[in-house]
């Protein structure tokens, strides 16, 4: 078991890095090598040393009695099968592993959710408590519960699903070095029934024929019309100084919560061009912020790199209002996309395309940020006066 532990954790690394190279796609043609060549080396690594050790284990668990093998099956199809979500957590709140119900209340694929922070599910005001209550119980001071909010309560708590009631407890398992976590997370809002799971009704077991992904096909006709309908607006602006607030028109709203454009100017300063968002006194802090106070735009402009950011840890990522609050948490900003305004040529980034998506929306994707990225190209030329 101690050889399975460590090839655990030598495959976690190894997907943390390779979501780090997933990024080099957003690096310059000619910047790519390194990343490239680093790509190879994880392969090489996969290939001659993860499939190797995959291979071993698998053949000293099928070693094992076959009713040994039955009972982990058994617990493994009622772990994922159970209708309450279920987590089970380290110490410092990271997920083990959680079951497609704990996913579907948190808004992450269970898959994704592995390896990262549970609290990065939360909202901001509940990370310290939950962390420091699964700390406590790790160390062996007893079952804890406490009540946390989902990012966008406001949002989320109509159907009574912004506030969780998490119930933690502590696990030994015999194969495990340390004590492990089991949250089970429950709905604590007004539309919360007793006895009734997060996450519906369960899948058919025998259904088994694979079916088409059409929400998938959906969002691909929707990119579409996205771009096709930003370059017709920007075809249609009178000069480079409309261009700003003809893309923000068209991504407001049906695309993001926020849209902020923000210009180079000479001397390698930054001014706010265009902000597109809810009415009210925070979209006026933003309009009047210095540019320079978000770190992803700073980067993108600086370095000609993507952001993406998904339920963001850091409060301070899009600077504070007048009252000194964080933007990212009045906002409750769930997931972030700056793009830097370049053509691709060799000349410097005009400026940056900041998306947000606030509450409990869906996260941007790769492929959405294939596509913004499309567009911020041709914001770029737009800007050039091309």
């Amino acid at each position: 078991m101690a050889q399975a532990e460590e090839f655990g954790t030598e495959l976690a690394d190894f997907r943390r890095r390779v979501e780090e190279l997933r990024s080099a796609r957003a690096l310059p043609e000619t910047d790519r090598q390194p990343a490239l060549e680093a790509a190879l080396l994880e392969l090489r690594y996969a290939a001659e040393v993860l499939w190797p050790r995959c291979e071993e284990l698998a053949a000293e668990r099928d070693r094992g009695g076959r009713e040994e093998h039955h009972e982990h099956r058994l617990l493994r199809t009622l772990f994922q099968r159970l209708p309450v979500a279920v987590a089970l957590l380290d110490r410092d709140a990271v997920v083990r592993r959680c079951n497609p119900a704990a996913g579907q209340l948190l808004g992450v694929r269970a898959g994704y959710a592995t390896g990262r922070a549970l609290t990065a599910s939360l909202a901001h005001d509940s990370r310290a408590a939950f962390r420091s209550q699964v700390a406590a119980v790790a160390r062996g001071e007893g079952d804890h519960g406490l009540t946390v909010r989902l990012p966008g309560h406001q949002q989320r708590a109509r159907q009574g699903g912004g506030t969780l009631r998490a119930t933690l407890t502590a696990l030994h398992p015999s194969h495990e070095p340390g004590t492990i976590v089991l949250a089970v997370l429950q709905p604590a809002g007004p539309g919360a029934q007793a006895g009734a799971g997060p996450a519906g009704p369960l899948p058919a077991a025998e259904s088994r024929t694979p079916r088409p992904d059409l929400s998938e096909a959906a969002r691909g006709a929707e990119l579409m019309d996205l771009l096709d309908e930003t370059t017709t607006a920007l075809l249609a602006a009178d000069s480079p100084k409309e261009v700003p607030q003809r893309v923000a028109e068209v991504l407001y709203g049906r695309f993001a919560d926020w849209v902020v454009v923000d210009a180079a100017v000479p001397g390698g300063a930054l001014r706010r061009a265009a902000v597109l968002a809810p009415a009210g006194r925070l979209r006026d802090a933003v309009a009047e912020q210095d540019p320079s106070s978000w770190p992803p735009v700073v980067e993108a402009v600086r370095h000609g790199g993507t952001s993406l950011r998904v339920r963001p840890e850091d409060p301070g990522l899009l600077g504070r209002d007048a009252a000194g609050t964080p933007v990212l948490i009045r906002a409750e900003v769930g997931s972030l996309l700056c793009v830097p305004l370049s053509d691709g040529a060799q000349g410097p980034v005009l400026g940056a395309l900041t998306l947000l998506r606030t509450g409990g929306r869906r996260a941007f994707g790769l492929a959405e940020t294939g596509a913004v990225e499309r567009i911020a190209r041709h914001v770029a030329l737009a800007l050039r006066g091309l």
